[in-house]
């Protein structure tokens, strides 16, 4: 524990601008990786990307959001169009 705390001790300005950067970088992960899969809910995910950072669940919990975005609006658009043919289908 000594070690780990005489580094921050030592660390200079350069070392806490580099950590910094990727604590950003890490914290904010879910809101870049929502701009390519579900820019529908960006807004919503920058802003819950606040919070989410202090619980490593609710953090996860956003990953899963921001990847998966599209692809549930996908399969509830197929779904939706194959109930909409079962049910022309059994007019038939």
């Amino acid at each position: 524990m000594e070690n780990i705390l005489s580094y921050f001790e030592n660390a200079s300005a350069l070392q806490w601008a580099i950590v910094g950067t990727i604590l950003f970088a890490v914290w904010f992960l879910p809101a870049a990786v929502a701009l390519i899969f579900n820019r529908k809910h960006f807004k919503l995910i920058l802003v819950a990307c606040v919070p989410a950072g202090f619980s490593v669940i609710a953090w996860s919990g956003l990953m899963i959001w921001a990847t998966t975005g599209n692809i549930v609006d996908k399969a509830r658009g197929k779904s939706v169009l194959a109930s909409k043919a079962a049910a022309e289908s059994k007019i038939k």
